[in-house]
């Protein structure tokens, strides 16, 4: 479904910051998790990989307003609530901040689809 181009409102303006927000966020964490323990990690670190690439993207489709960027945040606010969940399992201060990052976006995401 494609959605009417609107202006730039307050809403997409904080979903594309949250987005990036949040891929920085997936960054470090990935990071930090390669560094301490990546194979006790691999599930935090895909996730992470995962939810990075996609926010990433999502910043991109509603920076340039294309047609398709409310299905996009259908699916990164899945991905980010997966990660978020994976993440708020570890101590890591690092895990801990995308985790908060990750619900974040995902709440940013779903009111850019309501307002969609």
């Amino acid at each position: 479904m494609y959605h009417t181009p609107m202006e730039r409102s307050d809403v997409l303006e904080n979903c594309i910051q949250a987005c990036f927000d949040c891929t920085q966020a997936c960054e470090y964490c990935m990071e930090m998790c390669l560094r301490h323990d990546a194979t006790a990690m691999a599930d935090c670190i895909r996730l992470c990989r995962d939810c990075a690439d996609i926010c990433s993207l999502c910043t991109r489709f509603m920076a340039r307003d294309s047609a398709f960027y409310s299905e996009l945040c259908r699916l990164c606010a899945e991905v980010c609530d997966r990660c978020a969940a994976e993440c708020s399992q570890h101590q890591h201060e690092h895990c801990q901040r995308c985790a908060q990052a990750c619900r974040e976006c995902a709440q940013s995401c779903r009111e850019v689809i309501r307002a969609a």
